[in-house]
């Protein structure tokens, strides 16, 4: 699940049709974009959603190309508690038990950091109920969410923080040591994005 429908008011325009990788000067733009990259990086899970909001008609076409689905949430502005509320609901009505969850606004990480948190989930012992990536110590996502809090996120209240919940179960959460910089990354602003210049993609 790919939570996808902040104003990107920071940033001044959608981070999810951002270039990726960033163009670099006197090289061709990437057909790429932040939400189709970071579809591709979760297709090996069962499903990929998409929340969406306003922007749902521009974001629908990248969706849809790359083998996504869009779920909207029909009033964004009460903040992104409220589209990981809406996508869960869809988790749970295609008959899933657990979610793996990101942001659009960060680059995306490998397949191998997707694949060592889903062998973390798949043999962590039975009272973990996420499993989290950490990079210096730094928590990020891609996060995998079993049933359990699932179900915490989904009986808070719209204006409460995933962030603020994972502490608060912090006995239930596993956290994994990953090489992945990308995991504890946002870009919110153009000079972060400017910035990722220097990364390695």
């Amino acid at each position: 699940m790919i939570l996808a429908a902040g104003e990107s008011s920071r940033m001044g325009t959608d981070k999810a049709l951002l270039p990726w990788p960033p163009q670099v000067a006197g090289q061709p733009p990437s057909k790429d974009t932040f939400l189709s990259a970071a579809i591709r990086s979760l297709l090996s899970t069962d499903f990929v959603a998409v929340v969406a909001g306003q922007n749902e008609a521009a974001l629908a076409p990248v969706a849809y190309a790359n083998g996504a689905s869009i779920v909207v949430n029909p009033d964004p502005s009460r903040g992104q508690f409220s589209s990981l509320q809406v996508g869960l609901h869809e988790v749970l009505n295609r008959g899933r038990d657990a979610a793996m969850i990101t942001l659009v606004d960060r680059p995306p990480v490998s397949a191998a950091t997707v694949q060592l948190l889903r062998d973390a989930f798949e043999s962590a012992p039975q009272n973990i109920w996420a499993v989290v990536p950490e990079f210096s110590g730094k928590h990020g996502h891609p996060f995998l969410a079993g049933r359990e809090l699932m179900e915490v996120f989904l009986h808070a209240p719209a204006t409460a923080s995933a962030r603020e919940l994972e502490h608060e179960y912090q006995a239930h959460v596993q956290y994994v040591a990953v090489s992945d910089p990308f995991v504890a990354l946002n870009i919110n602003t153009p000079d972060d994005y400017a910035r990722l210049l220097t990364q390695p993609s």
